[in-house]
């Protein structure tokens, strides 16, 4: 599924070269459930990036579903993150204006030929994640919780390959928090693959398998005792 090569990314900042990423080799099946550990400044978020197409490496190589990002313009790279790449981040990102249906249906404006059930798979997915009763309410009416989960929803509608989380339990309270990790438990055992940022260490421990980085390496990669759904 996920494949990088000595991955390097570096930043120009005031004048000094950042080398947020100093050659990370990483291999994530399909089907895996993956939390991307390490303190502030250890490379998480260059990493996600680069995972999700936002961005790419200065050196070394990405491929994703068997294919080089480097070959990618700015056409495939959109295309590779609305068909296969779903988003969950810290801050939710819901419209205030829509309603939490309108929320879910949000990926539609941008796909040129949206599934014809796509409605119908945003009702079912808000059934799943216990927000059918909140469908037409506005996200300023919901929970922490519960604009988490409605982000959930929002991110699987075009059915994704790969589920990528920042950081998404960063906002919520420990009981919703853990109402989130048991959904996303949920998304990795319907066979989709997860990579989870974190930088908190109960949190990356609800995956099979953790990555820890430190100053832009990868400082282990091993198996949790985390049970696998």
């Amino acid at each position: 599924m996920i494949e990088l090569r000595n991955v390097q990314r570096r930043y120009a900042m005031s004048g000094q070269t950042v080398h947020a990423l100093a050659g990370v080799d990483l291999h994530i099946g399909a089907g895996e459930f993956v939390a991307i550990t390490g303190p502030s400044g250890s490379g998480k978020s260059s990493l996600l990036n680069i995972l999700g197409c936002l961005d790419h490496p200065s050196d070394g190589q990405y491929l994703i579903e068997g294919r080089d990002v480097a070959s990618f313009n700015d056409e495939d790279s959109s295309d590779m993150r609305n068909r296969r790449i779903g988003f969950v981040f810290q801050s939710f990102h819901l419209l205030p204006r829509l309603s939490v249906l309108e929320n879910v249906l949000l990926p539609l404006r941008f796909h040129r030929e949206p599934p014809a059930d796509a409605r119908a798979h945003a009702l079912a997915l808000l059934d799943r994640v216990g927000l059918s009763a909140r469908r037409d309410h506005r996200p300023s009416e919901l929970s922490g919780g519960q604009m988490q989960r409605a982000a959930i929803a929002r991110a699987l509608l075009l059915r994704p390959a790969l589920l990528l989380a920042d950081e998404p339990t960063g906002n919520l309270d420990s009981k919703s928090a853990a109402d989130v990790l048991e959904l996303i438990a949920e998304v990795h055992a319907s066979g989709q693959t997860v990579v989870l940022v974190t930088h908190d260490q109960d949190v990356a421990a609800s995956a099979p398998r953790q990555v820890r980085l430190r100053d832009g390496l990868i400082e282990y990669d091993r198996a949790t005792h985390a049970p696998v759904h």
